[in-house]
This record gives structure tokens, sequence and C-alpha cells, in this order.
């Protein structure tokens, strides 16, 4: 069998090859596009953000649907390439810039009207979802590309061994639904791990709030630093043990097994409001 091309020419003439310093790996299984595509099912009054658009694999197909879309790409000749390759399409604008840097408020009209999509670089993928959680209110939804073990933590539950920070923050903003997975072989080059599509919804609202986010984000964050200590152990820097019986809660429990609402109800223990 011959072997997939990973070059593209430029319109400067040089050919364009991935680069392992922005983490790339471009999707090309018309397959497993268009069921993305399907997942997302785009409509004309939609505005679609596309971050890391790279070739354009999924950009040709959502341009399709008469939906403005707005492409955040890092790499400056892939941002040059998916200029002239769109030219002549008014709805499709190219932002050559990082996502971690780009204030999504920009290209927000109005609350939960921005459709987030991207085959996110698996090396600072957290970043960028922590990122986009700081504009969760001007999102309707997000589908990602991801790598499986990353989804798998986003959307595990309660005494899950992958249960811990990264999901239960997301969770804490968003409904999660890993979709489903995609092999190796729909990428060139080959990454050396399964990926897998993910939807995350942000709440509208929030079915359980926390007085203090930040506080939440720190009784978390210590109790996952030490997941293997009891309750009683990792958080005893933050929350005494009587103040957890006080809460109704079993201070011999492992931080994996506690729920969302306890964390809550432990922030809001210790926030001061």
């Amino acid at each position: 069998m011959k072997p997939i091309d990973d070059s593209i020419a430029l319109s400067n003439g040089l050919a364009h090859r991935p680069r392992k310093r922005f983490g790339q790996n471009f999707l090309h299984d018309q397959t497993v596009i268009q069921r993305i595509v399907d997942c997302i099912n785009p409509g004309p009054d939609d505005h679609l953000v596309e971050i890391g658009p790279g070739r354009g694999a999924l950009t040709q197909p959502l341009s399709c649907h008469g939906a403005r879309l707005d492409c955040i790409e890092l790499d400056r000749d892939l941002a040059g390439y998916l200029e002239d390759s769109f030219a002549g399409n008014s709805s499709v604008n190219i932002h050559q810039q990082d996502i971690l840097k780009f204030d999504l408020g920009t290209l927000s009209e109005a609350p939960s009207s921005l459709r987030i999509i991207g085959n996110l670089p698996y090396n600072i993928s957290t970043p960028v979802l922590f990122h986009l959680l700081a504009s969760h209110e001007s999102i309707q939804d997000m589908t990602f590309m991801l790598q499986l073990e990353v989804v798998q933590r986003m959307a595990a539950k309660t005494g899950n061994k992958n249960y811990g920070r990264l999901g239960l923050m997301l969770q804490y903003f968003c409904k999660i639904e890993h979709l489903f997975n995609v092999p190796s072989a729909a990428f060139t080059p080959k990454p050396r791990v399964v990926s897998a599509i993910v939807r995350l919804t942000p709440y509208q609202p929030l079915p359980v709030k926390a007085k203090n986010v930040e506080c939440l984000k720190l009784v978390i964050r210590t109790a996952f630093n030490q997941r293997r200590k009891t309750l009683k152990n990792s958080l005893k820097a933050i929350i005494s043990e009587e103040q957890l019986k006080e809460l109704a809660l079993d201070s011999s429990l492992r931080p994996e097994n506690l729920s969302l609402k306890d964390y809550v109800l432990i922030s809001d223990a210790i926030s001061g409001e």
C-alpha cells in the first residue's frame, strides 16, 4: 500500500510537513470526518469556532452549511494556507493566533452563542480546556478530538480510577458525553494513542453551584494532590476532621469516593462567604 503523503504545498511553493512542536497529527479519514460533522450538525444560524483547523479537513465540510466559521490556527504557514483555500468564502475567517491567548469574548455576540470545535493538540489539551471554561457562558457546546485517556478522565464518575481534578472541574461547568473513538490510522502521521470524540455542553444554570469557584478548585486540587490518602489527611491543611463530620462526610474515604456535590459542600464550608 502506498504511504499517505504527509506534506502539502504552500502558496510560496514550499512543502509543509507536520510539526512535532505543535503536536500536529492531521485527520484524513473521510468516514471519521463525516461522522464528526454529523455529530456537530451545524446549521446556517450557528457561529462555529474551530481551534487548530490544520489543513482544513473539518473546515471544508463545516463551511458548506452556511454558518459563520472562525478558525484559530497557531501555525503561521497553515493559517496562510487556509486563508488562500477559503479566500472566496466570506463566512470563513482565519485568525493566526494562540488559542491560549485568544479572547473568545471578541467573537461572542450573545450568551451561549459559540459552538467550539477542534482536534486539539494533545500536549496542551488540558490548558486549552481550562482556558475555555473561563468563557463558558458564551459557549453553546464544544466538540473535540482528544486522546482517549483524557476523555476517560473527563467523563469519569465517582469511584472510577480515572476520576480526578480534570473531570470534576469540567463536570462542574459542563455535561460530558464520550461520543466515539477514533483509531490512529485516521491520522497522518499516526499518533501512538487512540483518540476519541467528546462533547461538552455548558450548564445553564449550573446544577450545583459553589459560593466561590476558586475555593472549590483549591479543595479539589488539594485532595487529589494526595489521592491515595484519606480525606482526613489529604485535606487537613484546609478543613478539620470535626468539620468533615459536621458535614456528614466520612473522613476515612479517599478523594475519588466523594461526589462533586460533596466537594462543593466542603468548599462552601471553608469559603467564608
